[in-house]
């Protein structure tokens, strides 16, 4: 199965793709309605506006380091997992994408990296918490928003992964307790985005690596702007060996011409060979 992700709602309704995701919110902070019969995308805890227009939400390094995007590594800003205004704002946002289409998918979810949180919220909630281990304490508050986020949502729930399947490296870098996630999420989503695709050998890799530690379905979002059609293909082939699904980022059209391409290539019994 195809699917694309898009801001265009029009393109949502485009025969080439089984399935379409519509950012209601995305990392810039800018918000739209949800659109009947997508799957509203929702970035969690990206979010630049709320970080520049309230900087009290901002995670904050042992060091005083504020994960924003002036800084190294980081492409936008984030807020902290344990503010209880934005968590009850977030919930809010996917009950009411719920009532319009009831599959969700959950983006940007989790800590910014592995030495944040230390604002004096997370010092104190950490502090009264039962756990020793502050790595314990900062999964189980990115579970229990899980756990609060699924239970608002009717149908599938899509959660989106950073493409680092080695183990233990999510749980370091944002505090998913992937064992513990896979009881509320239906469908994990990996972005493996490059600018050419002009090899794939390190696409089997990662997906393959998500294979192994993975019992819950998942699949691979590739990047479909301005890239060649045969490497689009050839990359499309190589993540359909491993994903349940594959899904095109932000440009519909080409995503479009690529399995159009595709199908006329497996009509004419062209092959672009199998992974690398």
């Amino acid at each position: 199965m195809f699917g694309v992700v898009t801001r265009n709602p029009d393109e949502l309704e485009w025969s080439e793709f089984d399935v379409g995701f519509y950012e209601v919110k995305d990392v810039t902070g800018r918000a739209a309605e949800p659109v009947e019969g997508a799957v509203s995308m929702v970035s969690c805890f990206g979010d630049n506006a709320a970080a520049e227009n309230t900087p009290g939400l901002v995670p904050v390094s042992e060091s005083g380091e504020r994960a924003t995007r002036e800084r190294p590594y980081f492409d936008w800003a984030y807020v902290c997992p344990t503010h209880d205004d934005y968590r009850a704002g977030l919930l809010e946002i996917v009950e009411d994408c719920a009532e319009v289409t009831p599959d969700v998918r959950l983006d940007d979810v989790g800590f910014p990296r592995a030495e944040y949180c230390y604002c004096e919220r997370c010092n104190r909630l950490f502090e009264e918490s039962d756990f020793e281990d502050r790595e314990e304490w900062r999964a189980n508050v990115i579970t229990e928003f899980v756990a609060e986020a699924t239970d608002r949502i009717p149908g599938k729930t899509y959660f989106t992964l950073y493409p680092d399947p080695y183990p233990g490296h999510l749980y370091e870098r944002a505090g998913l307790d992937l064992e513990a996630l896979e009881e509320y999420v239906d469908e994990f989503v990996v972005p493996l985005y490059d600018m050419a695709y002009a090899t794939t050998y390190w696409l089997e890799v990662i997906a393959s690596g998500f294979e192994d530690v993975l019992d819950t379905p998942f699949s691979i979002e590739l990047y479909a702007v301005d890239i060649d059609l045969d490497d689009l293909v050839h990359a499309a082939e190589v993540a359909d060996a491993y994903a349940e699904d594959v899904y095109f980022g932000y440009d519909a059209s080409n995503a479009r011409a690529a399995l159009r391409r595709k199908e006329a290539d497996a009509r004419d019994g062209v092959s672009h060979g199998g992974p690398e």
